[in-house]
């Protein structure tokens, strides 16, 4: 194993420990923290053996296993950007609710003139 792999496998456990122990990822559901998992096995495993990424892109019909991970890196991507976007939209919605929750709380009815 040569020095870029051992670091490869270091920071990808160090993402993984940082999400784990992230307050939001203590909240998540448990499968998100078993894919989480599952993907440090992955990213591993990719490290360690990446001729066996070629061999399954071929199955898939892909030239190389750097072009396949690069796919799923792309959807990884789009994915984590759609979910983001969702979550920011929920958060604004929330806002505003309470906004109005607020405003109306604080509410006086007008003084007669």
């Amino acid at each position: 194993m040569n020095w870029i792999q051992v670091l490869l496998i270091a920071a990808v456990l160090g993402v993984l420990v940082y999400l784990l122990r992230s307050r939001r990822s203590a909240q998540a559901k448990a499968w998100v923290k078993i894919g989480y998992v599952l993907f440090v096995f992955a990213a591993v495993y990719a490290i360690v053996r990446p001729d066996d990424t070629t061999v399954v892109a071929n199955w898939l019909g892909v030239d190389r296993g750097a072009d396949l991970l690069e796919y799923a890196l792309i959807v990884a991507f789009l994915f984590t950007t759609i979910s983001t976007y969702m979550r920011f939209k929920d958060l604004e919605l929330r806002y505003a609710q309470l906004a109005r929750a607020v405003a109306l709380e604080g509410a006086r009815e007008p003084s007669p003139k």
